[in-house]
């Protein structure tokens, strides 16, 4: 078939039709670059050269969502350390009740919005997606919080239904700038979907009700827009409802594979690449390891990505063998 574009290619995969090669991205933290908007949007350009990606799945720190609410955060600056939480910002369940929603262009908040703005300027008229990640709102309130949001949530549960109505009205003032920025969609992530942390009962009414208000604010307005399912024993069927058009989750070192997601949903599959594997992997191995992803599953409605960030240590060398690897499947 004919040589698509790489809009024409995601689109086809998103929709399950054929396409001239499997799609594919990768991504992870930019330390160096992700405190400048304007540096981390070329380096993200730059690198989606490099390795001639699909999209640019956009990577703001990853606990930028809860700094504007009070989490102390410790910024290195380097390419192999990635900020990281230095102080929580709720230490009792009034600290929840102060909680007021932020426009979209407020501190934290408004340099991750400026990422999609000047992603956009910088491609102009060029054929590259690009799709800005956010979190559920109980993703944040756990970054913000640490582990004793779910002993609030138990206890206090007023008090956290208040601040997530807040964090999720931020949320989406944030979601409605980017879709003027001009973003192709969104990487939902919930960190928190899991039975490790909740209960189906508790996930339903802490987690989705606030997860569905903020994708129903995206969902028929932007084309690219995946449901991120991080950690083990995640409620995996019940995100395959949400209102995304596409799935990324640890297929190839926490399941379901690929085979077995596509038996449960009819939306693009987003995986193929162990991202943990790929750290320590011999570069000669990577070309099977990617073949292997493809060997029980159709290629139609699949888009070649990692589970979830690629490790900082992973040797170029591996993600430029990567990129040639693809071409071959």
């Amino acid at each position: 078939m004919n040589v698509m574009t790489k809009t024409e290619r995601v689109k086809a995969a998103l929709n399950l039709q054929e396409t001239d090669k499997v799609p594919y991205s990768i991504w992870y933290h930019l330390p160096d670059f992700d405190q400048d908007p304007i540096a981390l949007a070329e380096e993200q350009i730059r690198l989606a050269e490099l390795y001639n990606l699909d999209f640019i799945k956009m990577m703001p720190f990853g606990n930028y969502p809860a700094q504007d609410y009070g989490l102390s955060v410790d910024f290195f600056c380097t390419p192999t350390k990635p900020a990281f939480e230095r102080k929580f910002g709720i230490h009792s369940v009034e600290d929840w009740k102060m909680l007021e929603p932020f426009p979209a262009c407020y501190g934290t908040y408004g340099k991750t919005l400026q990422i999609a703005q000047y992603l956009s300027k910088f491609l102009k008229n060029k054929d590259l997606p690009f799709i800005q990640t956010v979190f559920s709102p109980l993703t944040i309130a756990k970054k913000l919080a640490g582990p004793r949001v779910f002993d609030d949530m138990r206890s206090n549960p007023d008090a956290l239904h208040q601040a997530l109505d807040a964090i999720t009205e931020t949320q989406i003032n944030f979601v409605k700038a980017n879709i003027e920025a001009g973003v192709s969609g969104f990487f939902f992530a919930t960190q928190v979907a899991t039975s490790d942390y909740v209960t189906s009962e508790e996930h339903m009414a802490f987690g989705e009700y606030y997860d569905r208000k903020v994708c129903d604010t995206f969902c028929n307005e932007t084309w690219f827009n995946v449901m991120h399912a991080h950690g083990t024993n995640v409620y995996f069927e019940t995100l395959c409802n949400y209102p995304v058009n596409a799935i990324n989750w640890h297929d190839r070192w926490v399941g379901p594979s690929l085979a077995e997601a596509r038996n449960i949903t009819s939306k693009c599959l987003l995986g193929g690449i162990n991202e943990k594997w790929l750290e320590t992997a011999d570069y000669a191995d990577v070309p099977n390891h990617i073949k292997e992803a493809f060997e029980t599953v159709d290629k139609k409605g699949i888009i070649l990505t990692p589970g979830c960030c690629v490790e900082l240590g992973t040797p170029k060398i591996n993600l430029l063998t990567l990129s040639t690897a693809v071409n071959a499947i």
